[in-house]
């Protein structure tokens, strides 16, 4: 919960505001632009809400600030509406779940509602709200993790969504590569092994790519949509598709050929955990992965 007396300088004047416990993750910048801008290395509100559409978008980043460092001055009364709006709709049948987790430093998790099961990305905080709307939309049959760093509370929501005796199945089998498994991830379902692409229904493609850390797989849905976790995400200020040197844990050569081999696929869509969403046709999409894929190579003999 934010606190008024932590309430940060640079807010300006109104009834929003970001405190000091901010950690700079970016997530209320990228999803209310109009409201919070980075100043000082942590958010703050530049421009106050002046309507129930900017108002709404800014109870969502609060909602979803992984260290609930956004706040009000006045208890909104509106606050239930912002809560019943996740998860958010990106596109088609693809929603960003919100309620970001501190423990994976407010990565954005993704939920793919599909008749045959849905498929949550990553793990959001583990949150009530969250959770009732997800069984309104079908539970989960598929709990996909691209990597140790986002997993966040996995546990609980494959406690909670484990069986679905209608369907006689079990639900939220998680994923995760045999790299990427650690002490609490030990219990996962399904581990994969190896550098090869394991298609696990016609419609989803688990693919490794490793760079950011040993283990590190995308998903790419419908050949559309790719969730690309910790491996590459749009950057506003460079404007480039690539992966980021600064964040790569294991080998950041490796990281650069297995983002070559993202150019034998086609989608339009880049939906990472860190970093900024990146939607654009196929042909242009192919150019921008191009482009930073050659801005990567540069950041290599830069640091070689």
């Amino acid at each position: 919960m934010a606190h008024i007396n932590l309430r940060r300088p640079q807010n300006t004047d109104g009834d929003f505001y970001v405190d000091t416990t901010c950690i700079d993750c970016d997530t209320c910048r990228w999803m209310t632009p109009e409201v919070f801008s980075r100043t000082g290395e942590q958010s703050a509100v530049y421009h106050q809400p002046t309507n129930e559409t900017e108002r709404l978008r800014a109870l969502q980043a609060l909602l979803a600030c992984p260290t609930s460092s956004i706040g009000t001055v006045e208890k909104p009364k509106d606050i239930k509406s912002a809560q019943e709006s996740f998860p958010i709709l990106v596109a088609e049948n693809v929603y960003h779940c919100g309620y970001h987790a501190e423990n994976s430093y407010g990565a954005a998790s993704y939920l793919i509602v599909r008749p045959e099961g849905n498929v949550l990305v990553d793990s959001p905080r583990f949150t009530p709200p969250l959770v009732k709307r997800i069984e309104e939309m079908g539970g989960i049959r598929y709990m996909y993790l691209t990597h140790r760093d986002d997993i966040a509370d996995h546990q609980k929501y494959r406690d909670k969504f484990q069986c679905d005796s209608e369907a006689g199945r079990g639900g939220a089998l998680r994923i995760l590569h045999a790299d990427e498994i650690s002490g609490s991830t030990r219990s996962v379902e399904i581990k994969l092994t190896g550098t090869e692409p394991y298609q696990l229904a016609p419609d989803l493609l688990i693919i490794p790519v490793p760079g950011h850390t040993k283990g590190h797989t995308v998903l790419l849905y419908k050949d559309k949509f790719l969730f690309t976790g910790d491996h590459i995400a749009w950057d506003d200020d460079d404007q480039i598709l690539a992966g980021f040197p600064g964040v790569c844990w294991y080998s950041w050569s490796e990281l650069i050929k297995s983002t070559y081999r993202l150019l034998d696929y086609s989608f339009e869509w880049v939906l990472p955990g860190h970093g900024r969403r990146y939607h654009a046709d196929v042909v242009t999409m192919r150019h921008k992965l191009k482009e930073g894929i050659e801005w990567m190579e540069k950041q290599l003999t830069v640091n070689s």
